[in-house]
C-alpha cells in the first residue's frame, strides 16, 4: 500500500488529480471524465469509465501518449487525452 501512496504523490487518498501526471506503476479509480461526447463515448468503450481502475503502464519518452491497462486491455492514450481523466488513488 505505501508504494501506491508513493507513486501517486500524495497520501491524501481523496485528492484527486490528471490520468497524465500520474507515475508509472501508479494504480488509479477514474473519478470524472471531462470529454467532449464523442471522446467521452470513445473512452467509455475501452472501459475508461467513472470507477473504473487503470493502471499506469509506461509513458512515452516525450510524454506524448500514456499506456495504461484497463481490466485485461492496454490502452494508449494522447497526453491531452489523459488530461481530461480525473482519478484517485485506488485503494
Amino acid at each position: 500500500m505505501e508504494k501506491r501512496e508513493i507513486m501517486f504523490g500524495d497520501k491524501d487518498s481523496n485528492k484527486t488529480k490528471k490520468l497524465s501526471e500520474c507515475k508509472k506503476g501508479c494504480i488509479v479509480k477514474v473519478v470524472k471524465l471531462n470529454a467532449a461526447s464523442e471522446l467521452k463515448q470513445r473512452l467509455i468503450s475501452f472501459g475508461i469509465m467513472k470507477d473504473a481502475v487503470i493502471e499506469v503502464l509506461e509513458h512515452a519518452p516525450a510524454k506524448s501518449t500514456i499506456e495504461v491497462k484497463v481490466g485485461k486491455m492496454r490502452v494508449a492514450l494522447r497526453s491531452k487525452e489523459a488530461d481530461l481523466i480525473e482519478v484517485q488513488k485506488y485503494e
